[in-house]
């Protein structure tokens, strides 16, 4: 890999250039040579040199290091190109390396070529996606990409609305808003003193946004009702029946209930067919978020873990999570055709004319709770042109292919202790047990000892920067490793690799 001062070639009129650097207008003269160094610096420094495996994750630095290595503050003078270019290589240098194959920390991972492309046409054109007179063919291609994406969840010809959103969180939120002025429209002028204490339902392993999002949107988080799961971490649908019928006896109105399909620790789908017939017997809004697991639609042989999606009034479904889209890029997607915009629309006039030449249906941006927005369907429909749907089957079985793998090959191995037996999804959870606690498993503090283990190996793996796996304690169980798998670069000597890492800098470690 070409070393960062190879990449920055000095140039002689650099500070001649950086007098003209106020105007907000790309002149050749003044900007092509510094924007293809740039792109030099990040084909070479970033998309190539950081996706080998012998580079690494991170390049460990404590926050006073970085603080010194890079020039973070703003200044009153211009920076020349020379020194811009300096200041990417060392932003980059000492950023996390997430388009490394050994990094599996989070639910996202990789930068896919064609999304990486995509998201740069996003970015060079600038757009705002709120009317078809600015964003002519985003506004056509986020319907298109939004219709095929409610066709693939099982939506007869794709119909219902949806929207791009920034992040799962917030498609979340969209749930409960929808849902809310679907049953009760009057709260769109009146606000939460014009109808009953409402309560909305998820599951105690769920993702935190409902609850979070329950709260910003003034329900109050009590009202946030969690459901008991079973050792697989599912919905257990008799305990959500039962919290609803308790929640009328107390004068409440339940609304809404939020499963999951692929929760973000365990990789848990909720069984959905017989929480969608709960929700018709009480009359409530069934969201799935499927924010994680719902890639998994695409591709046959792993599609029946969402069994029953469609079902659901609306869904939450992240491409830059299973699919590798790059971040971000979330959809929220709904079976009622109008509620977003009944819900939503303030129809302002400077923006959202209704006597405009053509027709406003197109103008989709009204649907939104934000005015600015970004393309991000662009990149996603640029991957889904490049690889096809048939591209993404194959992506989603490598995945589950590798996790299958590694899982058995770890089950066969000294010192590692499988949280599920089987996972459903691609997240794999284990303990790595050291030498120090092997066959002190009826000790009385080994739980307690146990727990202290991973923060030690993951300190050592971050350090040396060979892997980024994260780790946490869940209910009774201590801190225990949670491996994701989304990069379908990976095979399955990677699966070798990382059991091998993890014993390496493991098994020494005394607690």
């Amino acid at each position: 890999m070409p070393a960062d001062s190879d990449l920055i070639v000095p140039n002689g009129d650099d500070r001649h250039e950086s007098r003209n650097n106020f105007k907000s207008l790309a002149e050749r003269s003044n900007h092509e040579d510094f924007i293809r160094r740039a792109v030099d610096l990040l084909v070479e420094r970033v998309v190539f040199g950081r996706s080998l495996r012998t580079s690494k994750v991170v390049e460990w630095s404590a926050p006073q290091d970085i603080a010194t290595a890079i020039d973070l503050r703003p200044r009153d003078s211009p920076a020349t190109h020379d020194e811009l270019l300096g200041l990417m290589a060392d932003v980059a240098r000492y950023s996390v390396n997430t388009a490394h194959p050994y990094f599996v920390n989070q639910l996202f991972s990789s930068v896919d070529p064609y999304g990486l492309v995509g998201q740069w046409l996003t970015d060079a054109l600038n757009p705002s996606v709120y009317t078809f007179e600015v964003a002519p063919v985003f506004t056509l291609m986020e319907e298109e990409v939004l219709r095929e994406m409610r066709s693939i969840v099982g939506w007869a010809d794709g119909e219902g609305d949806g929207i791009f959103s920034p992040g799962g969180s917030i498609a979340n939120g969209y749930a409960i808003s929808c849902a809310r002025h679907y049953f009760y429209p009057e709260t769109k002028s009146k606000g939460v003193y014009a109808v009953p204490k409402l309560v909305l339902f998820t599951s105690e392993l769920a993702h935190y946004s409902t609850k979070k999002m329950a709260t910003f949107m003034g329900l109050g988080g009590d009202n946030c009702v969690l459901v008991k799961t079973d050792q697989y971490g599912k919905i257990i649908p008799d305990d959500l029946e039962a919290k609803i019928s308790k929640a009328i006896e107390d004068g409440a109105t339940p609304f809404l209930v939020t499963a999951t399909a692929g929760t973000t620790v365990y990789g848990a789908f909720d069984p959905l067919v017989p929480i969608s017939s709960i929700c018709k017997k009480y009359n409530l809004w069934l969201h799935v978020d499927a924010a994680w697991g719902g890639g998994a639609l695409m591709s046959k042989k792993h599609r029946h873990l969402l069994n029953g999606i469609e079902l659901a009034d609306s869904v939450t479904w992240n491409p830059h999570k299973l699919l590798a889209a790059p971040q971000q890029c979330s959809t929220f997607l709904i079976r009622h055709k109008n509620v977003l915009k009944e819900c939503h629309s303030s129809n302002a006039k400077y923006l959202f004319q209704k006597d405009k030449f053509y027709d406003t249906s197109y103008d989709t941006g009204d649907k939104h709770i934000q005015c600015g927005r970004r393309a991000d369907v662009l990149k996603f429909w640029f991957m889904w042109k490049a690889k096809g749907s048939e591209g993404f089957e194959k992506h989603i079985d490598t995945l589950f292919d590798n996790a299958t793998y590694f899982t058995e090959h770890i089950r066969q191995r000294e010192g590692f202790r499988l949280v599920l037996d089987k996972p459903e999804c691609t997240n794999v959870m284990f303990w790595y047990v050291p030498r120090c606690l092997r066959g002190c498993e009826n000790d009385s503090d080994y739980k307690e000892r146990l727990h202290k283990v991973a923060p030690k190996l993951k300190e050592r793996m971050i350090k040396e920067g060979s892997m980024m796996v994260t780790y946490q304690p869940q209910g009774d169980l201590v801190n225990f490793f949670r491996i994701v798998f989304q990069n379908s670069a990976l095979d399955h000597k990677d699966m070798v690799y990382f059991a091998n890492e993890f014993d390496r800098l493991g098994k020494d470690i005394v607690v």
